[in-house]
């Protein structure tokens, strides 16, 4: 039985429960939580940063986690196929100095047999708005189940 449910092959069911586990799993900050669904050997590509392996990982979200404040996520799923997933995101975040920031982006997914990641491909754009812009507002970790979508939010 795999630890990383659900696990390929994919159907549009389970991506899309991957897709959701992600963004919940991002959303709470928990860096273990986070890292333990990625193959110890992980290859990421996260806007011009290379990361390789669980003990980089911790370390990457260890600085963006402190550089980026008050992150709330969303996900969306693009496209699948057998062991990957494409999904679309935007992210809002708050930085040392009170800006805040909307982040926009794509990423490619590829996992092994037993669910983990084992590659991640992040081009990620920043976009400055105020405070009132922002949309990505709830309480607690994860995002309320009948939370607007990036399409009805018009991300």
């Amino acid at each position: 039985m795999s630890l990383f449910p659900p696990k390929p092959p994919f159907t549009h069911e389970t991506a899309s429960q991957k897709v959701r586990l992600a963004e919940d799993a991002w959303n709470s900050r928990d860096l273990i939580r986070v890292a333990q669904a990625y193959t110890s050997d992980s290859r990421w590509r996260n806007r011009d940063q290379f990361v390789n392996g669980r003990e980089d990982i911790v370390q990457f979200l260890t600085q963006k986690w402190q550089k980026e404040q008050h992150y709330r996520l969303i996900k969306s799923l693009w496209a699948w196929h057998e062991n990957c997933i494409a999904v679309r995101f935007a992210y809002e975040w708050q930085d040392q100095a009170g800006q805040w920031w909307r982040s926009y982006g794509n990423e490619n997914w590829q996992f092994a047999p037993n669910g983990q990641m084992s590659s991640r491909h992040a081009s990620i754009n920043d976009v400055q708005i105020l405070e009132e812009g922002r949309v990505l507002r709830w309480s607690g970790e994860s995002r309320p189940k009948d939370f607007p979508d990036m399409e009805a939010l018009g991300l």
